[in-house]
C-alpha cells in the first residue's frame, strides 16, 4: 500500500492507493484563498500547506481504513512546482517514512499526470499518446511503457491553464479562470471572433502568447461598453481557440506516432469543450475523472509504482526542484 502526498501548487493532497492501482482514498484540500490575489501566491500557499498537511494525511488514512503501519512505501511529489510548497510535502513525507523506516519514492509531478490513466477502475495502459494540459504545464507525450514517456512537444510560453486564467482576468472573471470562463462561454457564440490557433505553425510545440494578445486587442478595439456586452462571445471564441490549438497538435502527434489511443491529463482536461473535441477523434480515448485531472496524490501514488524508492535513511538529503533539473 502506498501513502502519497502532493503539494506542488495550492492544493494539499494525500492518498492511499493499492499496488494494483485501486484508490482507497484521495483527499484534496483546495486552499481557496488565492482568488483575492488573482493567482497563486507561493508564500501563502506554502504556509497553508503547513497548516493543512497533517490533517489531510490523517483524513486520507481514516477514509482508507488504514494506518501508517499498513503502508509499504511513502510517495511524494519532488517537482516541478513551487519550491516552498514542494518542501512542505517532501519534508512531511520524509518524516512519515522515517518514523516507520519505510522507503520513500520521489515522484516527478508530470509523470503523475501521465500515470493517472493507470488508476482503477478505468486503467488505461500504454502504449498511447498523452496530452497533459494544466495551469503550469502543457506537453504532448509518447507513452510506450509504464512509467516512461518521451516529450514530443511542449509549450513555448504560457501553459494552456495560464492562457485560461489570463484570458479570464482580461474579461473581468475570477480565479481560477478556466471554470469561470467556461461558464461564461456557455451563453456565447464561439464563432463570433476569429482568434488564432497556431494551426499553420509547424511542429508539435504549443504557444498561447499570440492568442492572449489577440484577446487583449479585441477588447481594446471593441471599447469598454461593447466589450462588456459581448463578454460571452469573447469567452466562447477564446475558449474555442485554446481547444483547437490543443486539438491540432494532438492530431499531428497521432499521425506522427501512429498511435490509435489517446489519454488526457492535467486540470485543463476537466474542460467540457476540450473533452468533447477529443471524443470526436477516431481513437480510443481515456480521460480520467475530473478529480484525477487536477492535482491530486492518487496520481503520485500511481507514478510511484514505476520509481525506484530510496531506502531509509538515504532520502534525508533529498531536495525539491522547481523546474526540470531533477526530473525524468
Amino acid at each position: 500500500m502506498i501513502v502519497a502526498l502532493e503539494t506542488s501548487c495550492d492544493d494539499t493532497c494525500a492518498a492511499v492507493v493499492e499496488r494494483d492501482g485501486t484508490i482507497r482514498s484521495n483527499v484534496i484540500s483546495s486552499q481557496g484563498v488565492h482568488d483575492r490575489y488573482g493567482g497563486v501566491v507561493p508564500e501563502v500557499a506554502s504556509r497553508h500547506h503547513l497548516e493543512l498537511v497533517n490533517d489531510v494525511v490523517d483524513d486520507a488514512l481514516r477514509q482508507a481504513g488504514a494506518t501508517l503501519d499498513d503502508a509499504d512505501t511513502i510517495a511524494v511529489t519532488r517537482g516541478p512546482g513551487l519550491v516552498g510548497a514542494l518542501l512542505v510535502g517532501l519534508q512531511t513525507a520524509k518524516a512519515l517514512a522515517a518514523a516507520r523506516r519505510l522507503p520513500l519514492a520521489p515522484v516527478d509531478h508530470l509523470l503523475g499526470h501521465v500515470a493517472a490513466t493507470e488508476l482503477r477502475p478505468q486503467a488505461f495502459a500504454p502504449p498511447f499518446l498523452c496530452l497533459v494540459a494544466s495551469g503550469g504545464h502543457t506537453f504532448l507525450a509518447d507513452v510506450r511503457d509504464p512509467g516512461r514517456f518521451e516529450v514530443l512537444g511542449s509549450t513555448l510560453d504560457d501553459a494552456a491553464g495560464e492562457a485560461f486564467d489570463k484570458g479570464a482576468r482580461m474579461l473581468g472573471l475570477g480565479y481560477p479562470g478556466g471554470p469561470a470562463l467556461q461558464r461564461l462561454a456557455q451563453s456565447g457564440d464561439e464563432r463570433a471572433f476569429d482568434f488564432p490557433t497556431a494551426k499553420g505553425v509547424a511542429g508539435l510545440d504549443f504557444s498561447f502568447a499570440g492568442l492572449k494578445t489577440a484577446l487583449l486587442y479585441a477588447i481594446r478595439d471593441l471599447g469598454e461598453d461593447e466589450a462588456a456586452a459581448r463578454r460571452a462571445d469573447l469567452a466562447a471564441s477564446y475558449q474555442r481557440a485554446i481547444v483547437e490549438a490543443l486539438a491540432h497538435r494532438v492530431e499531428r502527434g497521432l499521425e506522427a506516432t501512429g498511435h490509435t489511443r489517446l489519454a488526457l491529463g492535467g486540470g485543463v482536461a476537466a474542460n467540457g469543450p476540450l473533452r468533447e473535441r477529443m471524443s470526436q477523434l477516431p481513437v480510443e480515448l481515456a480521460i480520467p475523472p475530473i478529480e484525477l485531472c487536477t492535482d491530486n496524490a492518487a496520481m503520485i501514488a500511481a507514478a510511484a509504482r514505476h520509481v525506484a524508492p530510496l531506502p531509509y535513511p538515504e532520502y534525508f538529503g533529498l531536495d525539491a526542484y522547481a523546474t526540470g533539473e531533477g526530473g525524468l
